[in-house]
């Protein structure tokens, strides 16, 4: 089959081409944007891209079109596709319908965390001998890709898939995991998020719901035991078996902290064993004990999981170090919740101890997602930056990023402490002048952010840093 996929720039999509040209189709996609590393990733794997959405891209006939939910009405060639009658069908809808068919699929959803947990999972089944398929939105360093088939066929093949619940389409709004039919299904966590298609957090508890009715009698439900939104999701009715994590002993899952970076896991408070990691902060640990419950589901013990987790590497953007020049290091990290924030930048101070001369955190934030544009969280981020010790703030003007709100002034009650630009060069030589030796320098952004982090370690090698 030929399928011709509209928006394959993106994380999901990118994933799902690979996927599909490796279960032998055609595949060819369009975009706005076909830049590296996705346009380089995907011309290796030999899938031809087009740039733009011209309405004579119809002209290649594929078999299919695949919609990625980029897509809307006005777009020239969804009108085209529409007004000629042709076969288009969501991404989500697909990954469904040719790749999940037959297999044990363990989904991983939450408002935080699905990325790295999905990762964690995925590489407790590779180091176990699974050879699981998996659908990850990042770059797990154990694996170097995002996206495989696995190893197996048929229903004793397990595949790992990050369950977002985003929307799946202009022409289907339920969330895109739904069309997952998970078997073994992680609830990590649920906040307010995507204030751009969602009015409050019971229309994303509902959406939740939804997936909780499509996992069988005989598949699991973890359940994060610390979140209330999702306490009132199963108030609503499961038909699963649930296990509980993160919640007080001796139920379900549970950690006890031995340092910053080792920590033992508990299970209806008996210890299973020691996690010791590089990994920093409180949700990781939640993270593991999801990831440990889930692969418990399929058959792996938890000493085997523990053990494993020793040598997981974490995902690319996850607290990821990019360089460092003159004793001072910096850090990309894909947070843009509150939360995330809080929890990214408590985790690095734990790490490198309390607030000094020599341990100083800078925090380069640029709020780009679409729920903080608009304004849904401004109020949440002078708490969720508390603990660094400098705060840097970009905000475009102009453009899709703009911010329909002031950044600057968002970030007053920091006071001294805290600076918004509207100017990325002239952030990156105030974020030079201010550094010295042994700062750890935290990038926050789910975009590029102008490859600040190369910017910022290229002024800081030239030039000479006071201590």
């Amino acid at each position: 089959m030929h399928i011709h996929i509209l928006g394959i720039c993106g994380t999901f999509m990118g994933g799902l081409a690979v996927l599909a040209k490796a279960a032998g189709h055609k595949v060819t996609g369009c975009d706005a944007n076909v830049y590296p590393p996705m346009s380089t990733q995907l011309q290796e794997q030999g899938i031809e891209l087009i740039h733009g959405y011209d309405a004579g891209q119809t002209d290649i006939n594929p078999d299919l079109y695949i919609i990625g939910n980029v897509v809307s009405r006005g777009n020239p060639l969804m009108e085209a596709i529409l007004n000629r009658g042709l076969p288009y069908m969501s991404g989500p809808e697909w990954i469904g319908q040719h790749i999940l068919q037959n297999k044990w699929v363990l989904a991983v959803a939450g408002t935080h965390g699905k990325t790295t947990t999905s990762a964690m999972l995925a590489w407790l089944l590779e180091d176990a001998g699974y050879a699981p398929g998996f659908l990850i939105g990042g770059v797990p360093f154990n694996f170097g890709i995002s996206a495989r088939l696995g190893g197996n066929a048929g229903p004793s093949s397990f595949f790992v898939i990050e369950a977002d619940e985003y929307d799946t389409a202009f022409f289907d709004k339920r969330s895109k995991f739904v069309h997952y039919h998970a078997r073994t299904a992680i609830l990590n966590n649920l906040e307010f998020d995507h204030a751009d298609i969602f009015p409050d957090i019971g229309a994303i508890e509902t959406q939740f719901h939804h997936f909780v009715r499509t996992v069988p009698g005989n598949g699991q439900l973890i359940v994060n035991a610390r979140e209330p939104a999702l306490a009132r999701v199963l108030e609503k009715g499961y038909w699963s078996e649930k296990v509980w994590f993160g919640g007080p002993m001796p139920d379900g899952w549970t950690f006890e902290e031995r340092d910053a970076l080792t920590f033992d896991v508990l299970f209806n408070g008996e210890i299973q064993g020691t996690v010791s990691w590089e990994l920093t902060g409180e949700h990781n640990r939640l993270n593991a004990l999801a990831a440990i419950a889930a692969a418990r589901h399929v058959g792996i013990v938890p000493e085997v999981a523990i053990a494993s987790l020793s040598r997981f590497k974490n995902v690319r953007r996850r607290m990821e170090l990019r360089g460092e020049a003159h004793g001072i290091r910096v850090y990309d990290d894909f947070a843009h919740h509150p939360t995330a924030i809080t929890t990214t930048v408590a985790g690095l101070r734990k790490k490198v101890g309390p607030s000094s001369d020599q341990a100083r955190i800078i925090a380069v934030l640029e709020p780009r997602s679409n729920t903080m544009k608009l304004g849904a969280m401004k109020e949440a981020l002078p708490e969720s930056l508390k603990e660094a010790d400098l705060v840097f703030g970009y905000g475009a003007l102009s453009g899709k990023d703009a911010l329909d709100w002031d950044l600057g002034e968002a970030l007053l009650p920091l006071a001294e402490k805290a600076a918004a630009y509207h100017d990325l060069e002239k952030m990156v030589e105030s974020i030079v002048k201010a550094v010295r030796p042994g700062d750890h320098i935290l990038v926050m952004s789910n975009g590029g952010f102008g490859n600040v982090h190369q910017k910022i370690l290229d002024r800081i090698h030239s030039k000479a840093v006071s201590p």
